[in-house]
């Protein structure tokens, strides 16, 4: 279920990036790095109702462990990620009101 969000997000993400206007690009950024988060996060022997790294009554090794540095990661590139769209958002709202239109080229099409 997990690989199938990820594999949605992804590709809703390039499709966005790949449209002329530029709220569109931001928008598919977006989706693109919540994509990449998921990922991350996924691979970070996620466990439901266990202990967040060392299981009680288990030998202390690698196969019982998991690991917190997805989520660190994860929290953090959600933090930059949400400054970095919100001063591109500025950005673009900026240059709207400069050039009159919000195509990735500057042109309008006919």
């Amino acid at each position: 279920m997990i690989s199938l969000a990820i594999g949605v997000l992804a590709s809703a993400g390039v499709w966005l990036v790949l449209r002329p206007r530029t709220f569109q690009v931001l928008i598919g950024l977006s989706l693109l790095s919540y994509a990449v988060n998921m990922f991350i996060f996924s691979v970070g022997s996620l466990s439901i109702d266990k202990e967040p790294i060392v299981q009680p009554g288990l030998a202390l090794d690698l196969v019982n462990y998991t690991d917190p540095l997805p989520q660190a990661l994860v929290l953090t590139a959600i933090v930059i990620g949400f400054a970095t769209t919100a001063l591109f958002l500025v950005v673009l709202l900026a240059l709207r009101g400069l050039s009159g239109g919000d195509h990735v080229d500057g042109e309008e099409e006919p």
